[in-house]
């Protein structure tokens, strides 16, 4: 079933820089949406690094389990992905269904298993019919072309209501290195590391385990920083394929200067991809940014800001377009970290709305009333206890949230 496009999505659409090494082709399988692509295959070239990080759910979907395995090898060859069916809850069926997916990816790439990763994102407990990767792999793999494209975002889709790429490019003395990235999400998004799935493509030479290294610190302050529904997918994956064929010495150390320069322009990607996650939140009208400074500490600000971003009440009281503070007072109150109610300061965008433990003198009903009706929101909170800063990205929660979830098996 379609949903209308996000009011909040983007007017354009990036023309991705195009990655040497890897090659791309989407299909039709039908496992879950007709007349629509629901399958994606990559074939990368031989020395292709690979560095992924998961969902933290105790109950993991069979296609992490088999990325978490094969990413010891830091080697990637094949990436199989399906949109439509999650895989996960699915016992000894999902087991057998991810050895067969990598079989049929193995038999049409004639590359290793131990070095295909395999992602599922849609319904949870419903078996998936792996045949059906067989009847499209093949044909697939003899239309494999350069990209990424938004052809390969659209074939990730679930209740997404647009496609999700970014790009960055980094000189390394004259020589252009590209990130392209694609990513999908839209509901069951609060990352621990929602169904949120993103890869990411680079002909940068680097090796895996540094690779691995400067991805995890990024992964927290991106797509660990957007929530949507507090609901954690037990098919988060997020992997980073780099093919080395740009024309540069390898990066193999983490103290070389060039892997700092490299993790910012990938620290970007993976940002503006969570953003454009949170901003097509199901049912979603307005994008709000939670930013919690004077906390004890950065992981303490974070609890905060996470606890207001998470709450429907809050939420909901943006949906409404209503400047209810006293909302964000309780969702502070009740993260468990420190905080002094007689020094807490709130403002909705340039207007401070509480101060020193109450409402403001300079509070303007209908200039914030004003302010609400904005499809971009800002909400700060000051703690005065410390100098720790934290920010979440969220949007409101409306009706449509209900509607799409309330009819998401039928």
């Amino acid at each position: 079933m379609a949903h209308p496009v996000s009011p909040l999505a983007p007017k354009t659409y990036p023309d991705l820089p195009q990655i040497a090494g890897v090659r791309f082709a989407t299909a039709e399988a039908g496992i879950k949406y007709k007349n629509r692509t629901d399958v994606l295959l990559a074939a990368f070239d031989e020395g292709t690094t690979v560095a992924g990080v998961f969902t933290s759910s105790k109950c993991p979907s069979a296609p992490v389990d088999w990325c978490r395995a094969n990413l010891k090898h830091g080697k990637a060859r094949g990436l199989l992905v399906n949109s439509g069916n999650a895989n996960a809850f699915t016992g000894k069926k999902g087991v057998e269904t991810v050895k067969l997916s990598a079989e049929i990816v193995s038999a049409a790439l004639d590359v290793p298993q131990t070095s295909i990763y395999l992602a599922s994102t849609g319904v949870i407990g419903e078996p998936l019919p792996a045949e059906k990767f067989a009847t499209v792999a093949g044909e697939a793999a003899l239309r494999l072309a350069p990209g990424p494209s938004m052809d390969e975002a659209k074939a990730i889709m679930t209740t997404d209501t647009y496609p999700k790429a970014a790009f960055a490019t980094v000189d390394f003395d004259g020589v252009t290195v590209s990130i392209s990235g694609i990513a999908k999400g839209s509901g069951m998004i609060a990352p621990a590391m929602a169904t949120m799935l993103s890869f990411v493509f680079t002909d940068a030479p680097i090796d895996a385990t540094i690779l691995q290294g400067l991805l995890q610190p990024l992964i927290q302050r991106s797509f660990n920083s957007v929530t949507v529904d507090s609901d954690t997918s037990t098919s988060d994956t997020c992997l980073v394929f780099a093919t080395g064929k740009a024309n540069i010495d390898p990066i193999v150390s983490a103290d070389d200067p060039r892997a700092k320069v490299f993790a910012e322009a990938l620290g970007d990607v993976l940002h503006d991809l969570a953003i454009l996650v949170v901003r097509d939140g199901e049912g979603a009208t307005k994008m709000v940014t939670v930013t919690v400074e004077g906390a004890t500490s950065d992981a303490s600000a974070f609890s905060i800001a996470q606890s207001i971003g998470n709450s429907p009440l809050v939420k909901t009281a943006i949906a409404g377009e209503d400047a209810n503070w006293g909302r964000v007072v309780m969702a502070v109150g009740k993260a468990g970290e420190p905080a002094d109610r007689d020094r807490l300061s709130i403002a909705f965008g340039d207007y401070v709305l509480a101060e020193n433990g109450e409402r403001a003198a300079s509070y303007d009903e209908a200039a914030v009333s004003a302010y609400m009706k904005n499809e971009e929101l800002d909400i700060r909170v000051g703690l005065g206890l410390g100098e720790g800063s934290a920010t979440v990205y969220t949007c409101d929660l409306t009706h449509g949230y209900i509607d799409i979830n309330g009819s998401y098996r039928s």
